[in-house]
Parts: C-alpha cells; structure tokens; sequence
C-alpha cells in the first residue's frame, strides 16, 4: 500500500504510529489493526481485538517508511471523493503543491484555524502517500481532505457567494490585512516555485499579498499559507 496503485487496487492505505492510529480510530473503523508485541498491554486497543493482528519487530520494520518505527500500523479504507451537499465554511485550495512536508503543515494550519476543509488540486502530491499521511500527524481526521480539480471547486464556491482568495503577487494584489476575517471562503496556496496558475488566478474574486517588513523576498508556501488563515478566519467571542 506504499504505491498509489497497489492503494487504489486494495481500496486501502497505510498509516504508522501510535498517534496517528488513535486520532484514526476515533473517527473510523479500520480495515485491520498491525501491531508488536509491545502494545500487548495498551488500553486503547483492547476494544479493537477483533482487528487486530500481531506482527514480529522484523514485519514491523518491512512496512514501516520510516528507519525507526512505532511498531503500530493500520489498514484504513479509502475514502470516496465525493464533494459534500454544502460547501460552506472555510476552504484551504492547494494548487499542484509538491511537498509532503509542506503540506501536512497546512493540513495542521488549517486544522488549528478552525477551517473546514482542504482541497488537494490536481499534480499535488497524492493525498494518501505515506510521506503525507505522516506528515498531517492526524489532523486529516479532523477536518475534510479532498483531492479534484480545483477549477470546477471554485465555481461551486462563487456559486454561492463565497469569496475565492489568490495568493499570487501582483498588481492587483491587496494586503492581507485589508480582509475582514469571515467565516465563509476559499484560499488559494500555489505551487512552492510557480505560484498559482493563470488559469486559477482569472478565477479568483481577490488577491492578496503579505507586507515583507525584512530583506526576505518571500516565505515559504505553508508559512504563508498560516498567517493568511488565522487572518482570514473569523473567530467567534465566548
């Protein structure tokens, strides 16, 4: 399940580690449960018996991606890529973005900011490759992950009024600032060394820009991608 068509063929993919495998079973049911003998106490997996295989330390190492691992893995369905009923709240759109790392710190970003979902676009790296999956450390079990074209995304967006962000310097580019934060949009991050592609950017309702105050010509996809949201996203007062 290391490769996109074993995973697409089983239906399935991998993911390792104690913490990623608990936030997973919080929200879904396994296909099967891999784990040593070292979790043969934990309290956590005792309601998941029936699921669960027991593996040497030698099988661990072979399906682990990592050099050390946790000795815990688990089976996850695919799940269908089916866009939801409603597309409100806020949207984080990822424009042929190639780094796992960067990516997952999004992921993260977004999970911390309250939004709703994320959108991994066409010639992104493929949302269930095991670098990813480490790299979003569960938080893609809180919030929504899609993978599709973004173009046909955004038409839904602006089809029911929801503002669609660029982030793509030019002159027609706003200070972030300048947005009021709102609990309704779509943010556009893209590629980390072309930026977004015309194609998206003709699309967009706004284009925002963050104010350099240093000698640094610009930041890297994921930092950028969290000082916009966090100004973007409304916060509601207790």
């Amino acid at each position: 399940m290391q490769r996109k068509r074993e995973r697409e063929q089983q239906q399935l993919y991998l993911i390792e580690g104690a913490h990623v495998v608990q936030e997973a079973l919080k929200q879904a049911k396994p296909q099967y449960l891999l784990a040593t003998q070292a979790y043969a106490t934990a309290d956590w997996l005792q309601d998941w018996q029936a699921d669960l295989i027991w593996i040497s330390d030698e099988v661990a190492h072979a399906l682990a991606e990592t050099v050390t691992n946790q000795g815990i893995f688990a089976a996850m369905p695919l799940p269908a890529q089916v866009q939801p009923d409603t597309l409100t709240g806020s949207w984080l759109l990822l424009d042929r973005v190639q780094d796992p790392g960067n990516i997952g710190t999004m992921v993260r970003t977004a999970d911390a900011a309250g939004l709703t979902g994320v959108v991994l676009g066409t010639g992104s790296v493929d949302q269930f490759s095991p670098k990813l999956i480490r790299s979003m450390q569960g938080s893609q079990f809180h919030i929504q992950v899609f993978s599709g074209a973004l173009s046909e995304w955004i038409a839904k967006f602006k089809a029911i009024g929801t503002p669609v962000y660029g982030s793509e310097l030019n002159p027609q580019a706003v200070s972030f600032r300048e947005i009021q934060p709102a609990h309704n949009f779509a943010l556009i991050m893209g590629n980390e060394g072309q930026g977004m592609s015309d194609t998206l950017l003709q699309q967009t309702d706004q284009n925002l820009f963050i104010p350099m105050q240093g000698a640094a010509e610009s930041l890297n996809v994921a930092i950028a991608a969290g000082v916009l949201l966090f100004q973007l996203q409304a916060v509601d007062k207790d």
